[in-house]
């Protein structure tokens, strides 16, 4: 049994052109990506309160993954997305997850809801890091460029 996000996932995959998958899912992190962060710049203040993040620090990292989600976008535009390009966004969707995780046990003194919100956020973005790298691995000779 599949759950939706999985079975949308693999729609959105469905081409045995490997650089359209790659491209698929470069856009589809680009719209996570930003739209998560016109929320927490926009909602700082209510989405701290319920998720027990700062309400400065959440709208810092809201304006960060507004700028970062159109770069993302815009690789995503291109015909030929660079290998090296693709392979910054993996580290850095690689990184976020960590740093999500870590700040949860480090920093951060979570709320119920962002004792949820914070990993959960952290495997969708983990989770993007691998289909792109696996998107990427796939269609390796035909990306270049």
């Amino acid at each position: 049994m599949s759950t939706p996000l999985l079975s949308g996932a693999a729609r959105i995959a469905r081409t045995p052109e490997p650089r359209a998958m790659l491209r698929r899912f470069l856009a589809l992190d680009s719209l996570v990506t930003t739209a998560n962060g016109l929320a927490y710049a926009a909602f700082a203040a209510p989405l701290g309160r319920l998720l027990g993040v700062g309400q400065d620090l959440l709208a810092a990292l809201g304006v960060l993954l507004v700028l970062y989600g159109a770069a993302v976008g815009l690789l995503a535009a291109r015909r030929r997305p660079r290998p090296l390009a693709v392979a910054a966004v993996i580290d850095v969707n690689c990184a976020w997850a960590a740093a999500s995780v870590a700040a949860l046990f480090l920093w951060f003194e979570p709320t119920a809801a962002g004792a949820v919100w914070i990993p959960a956020q952290a495997l969708v973005v983990a989770a993007f890091a691998l289909s792109q790298w696996l998107s990427l691995r796939a269609g390796a000779g035909s990306v270049v460029q």
